[in-house]
């Protein structure tokens, strides 16, 4: 006999074990919920932002991801020039563009 549990409580929990087929189903629906709204949206993300990167080319309009507004002048493996103002340019990782303008933003933003 126990102190801190009665003999009948015992034997009441030992009955009323559940379906195993319910105890699989139903961390395998977490599973599928966080694959769903957590790692495909991710993948997803991360494929369209290199396939950005590697379409980067001379003139095209970019924001870096620390906020900097330039044109694209040369591109090379990992970097690129990003001529941010007249006779103002700076070099950057690719993996620092944040996104692509349309074209005539910085005119648009220069005054």
């Amino acid at each position: 006999m126990s102190f801190f549990i009665s003999d009948a409580l015992a034997e009441g929990a030992a009955s009323q074990q559940g379906d195993p087929i319910t105890a699989i189903l139903f961390p395998l629906g977490l599973l599928a919920l966080f694959y769903f709204f957590l790692i495909r949206p991710q993948g997803k993300r991360a494929k369209e932002k290199k396939a950005m990167v590697a379409a980067l080319s001379k003139g095209d309009e970019v924001l870096t991801s620390g906020g900097i507004l330039g044109k694209i002048t040369k591109v090379s493996e990992s970097f690129v020039a990003l001529e941010i103002s007249d006779s103002v340019t700076i070099t950057v990782q690719k993996t620092s563009i944040g996104s692509l303008m349309p074209k005539g933003t910085m005119k648009e933003y220069s005054n």
